[in-house]
């Protein structure tokens, strides 16, 4: 229940009132404070929410501190796409541009040229596809040669050539080599081919002295290729160790050449 407001009470706030209004009035002003100028350029564009964009105006993303750029290329991620397409181009072509390797691999490495002027572009443009081509046709020469046993003779020195240039190459890897597993692969491979010839030549005549003189040269011929490239890929302290195993084992196939009837 509301109670009525009291008269005395009423008319004592009266007086404070008018008691008060002549000190207010009476009271000296402030002295005007000094204004700051701000210009409107040093004030960072508004930025409107995205819900609440106006229709047609462009909205930028705030940038984050620390980012890094990455340029995306009109037709492709980091840049421009090569000129050549080797998933859509002829067989023949791709055939054709494999068989140039080959052969300039080949010349490289069977035929070293310290006067070259790029001796080290048998590392960089290496391939897998000579070397398998070498230690196939040695296996079928060797396997052919063999009066028995054709199958067997192919299987033993496939493997023997396979897991030789494997454990060649990571004895090489293993003494601190400053080269790529698949680089040594291939130059091992490549320097098969004077072996090959020697198995086919060997396979054509059946003398056991011309056989023996066939294999000391190409014997010489292989060993001769792999040094340079195996030399330059370790220490000089530890040449002889990455020398041996890989003369070993053309020793083999050679003596595997030889006994072959």
């Amino acid at each position: 229940m509301s109670h009525p407001l009291h008269p005395s009470s009423a008319r004592s706030d009266m007086d404070e009132i008018e008691t008060l209004a002549p000190a207010a009035a009476a009271r000296p002003a402030s002295p005007p404070r000094a204004s700051i100028p701000v210009s409107s350029s040093a004030l960072p564009p508004a930025r409107l929410p995205f819900s609440a964009a106006v229709p047609g105006s462009v909205v930028s993303a705030p940038v984050v501190s620390g980012s890094i750029a990455v340029p995306i290329a009109s037709d492709g991620f980091g840049g421009p796409e090569p000129a050549s397409h080797t998933l859509t181009e002829p067989v023949w072509d791709t055939v054709r541009r494999d068989l140039h390797r080959v052969v300039s691999n080949l010349m490289l490495v069977v035929f070293p040229n310290p006067f070259r002027e790029d001796p080290g572009k048998a590392l960089r443009d290496w391939d897998l596809w000579g070397p398998f081509f070498f230690i196939v046709s040695l296996g079928l020469i060797l396997s052919w040669s063999a009066t028995a046993g054709k199958s067997q003779v192919f299987a033993v020195a496939f493997a023997v050539l396979a897991a030789g240039a494997i454990v060649l190459t990571l004895n090489v890897l293993l003494l601190g080599g400053h080269i790529i597993f698949f680089q040594s692969l291939s130059l091992l491979g490549y320097c098969l081919f004077p072996l090959d010839v020697g198995a086919l030549i060997c396979m054509l005549n059946d003398s056991v002295m011309l056989k023996i003189v066939v294999v000391l040269v190409t014997l010489a011929w292989s060993s001769w290729a792999a040094y340079p490239f195996m030399s330059a890929a370790v220490n000089p302290r530890r040449k002889a160790l990455a020398l041996y195993p890989v003369f070993l084992m053309y020793v083999s196939v050679g003596c595997l050449i030889i006994a072959i009837d």
